[in-house]
């Protein structure tokens, strides 16, 4: 397990196979992200590769850096990683599972990863003590650039509630979030609940303007079922709940989650930093949910 400075992702799984890879710092939060990765590498028979990113902060200039810190890092990394194995050995047996210690840029490092991965998990904070500061720094960071789904495991109970949410709205850029609620629905065997939130638009020179509720409600049930449509036949083994609410959709999520094990959102961010790459909702989502998100994005 040789230390690297690159972030290029380590080879394929023997079987071709992507694995799922998963970050820890050894903190409570990572130990609840390891152990959500090693179930879901169990439900999806993928191999999984534990990360840790040895991240040489300012004090490690010849200027300040004691002798040893740096291996004192290194062999704390390892530590880590031996204790994270030990982990997934104990609640998954028979998954492959392989480890990875990396040294450079951890929000490089981890959105590299991504390029030869299933899916990326990551805690919602890490080691820092702040609340929200891994949520606002590393998961934002890799959730708004990493193509392909990242998972957060937030803070919660671990209790099995048998229910996928998703959001959708009328872009197909959802379409990708719909394919991971729809697996994981069926890997779970779990109900998916998929929601569609609508607000009324405001018009700043017609406020008083007046809308047909009735025809309103129907336009937005139309929205759901023409998106879903093809997936209710590719996964007819999965019950779909259609909950279409006149909500912003940030609380419709959030208030879906407390009830589910999982929810799943697409990103339609399209700007130029990671913030405005992850969207407005889906970084809602991340940091108000009551479960584990996964942002999808195209």
């Amino acid at each position: 397990m040789s230390p690297t400075d690159t972030g290029r992702s380590a080879p394929d799984a023997p079987d071709g196979s992507l694995p799922i890879v998963v970050g820890t710092d050894g903190s409570p939060d990572a130990d609840r992200a390891v152990k959500w990765a090693a179930d879901d590498a169990f439900r999806r028979r993928l191999p999984l590769r534990i990360v840790h990113v040895v991240e040489h902060g300012p004090y490690d200039t010849p200027r300040f850096a004691a002798p040893d810190w740096p291996r004192t890092l290194v062999r704390y990394g390892r530590e880590v990683l031996l204790a994270a194995e030990r982990l997934v050995r104990a609640r998954q047996p028979s998954i492959d599972v392989s480890t990875e210690l990396i040294e450079g840029s951890l929000t490089g490092i981890l959105r590299g990863q991504a390029e030869g991965a299933a899916e990326i998990v990551l805690g919602s904070r890490g080691r820092g003590g702040f609340a929200g500061a891994l949520l606002g720094s590393v998961s934002t960071h890799v959730a708004g650039h990493a193509h392909g789904p990242v998972v957060v495991v937030r803070p919660g109970a671990e209790e099995v509630r048998r229910e996928v949410v998703v959001g959708v709205d009328d872009s197909p850029r959802s379409e990708p979030a719909l394919a991971y609620a729809f697996e994981q629905a069926r890997l779970r065997g779990a109900v998916l609940r998929v929601v569609h939130a609508w607000q009324l638009p405001v018009h700043a020179f017609a406020p008083e303007a007046v809308y047909d509720m009735d025809e309103v409600r129907r336009a937005q049930h139309e929205v759901v079922r023409e998106r879903l449509g093809a997936w209710r036949e590719k996964f007819p083994e999965v019950t779909v709940v259609d909950d279409v609410r006149g909500a912003h959709p940030v609380d419709a999520l959030t208030d879906a989650s407390t009830r589910a094990d999982l929810v799943v959102v697409g990103s339609r961010g399209m700007g130029v930093i990671g913030s405005a790459l992850l969207g407005s909702v889906s970084r809602g989502v991340l940091h108000h949910a009551h479960c584990p998100v996964a942002v999808v994005r195209p």
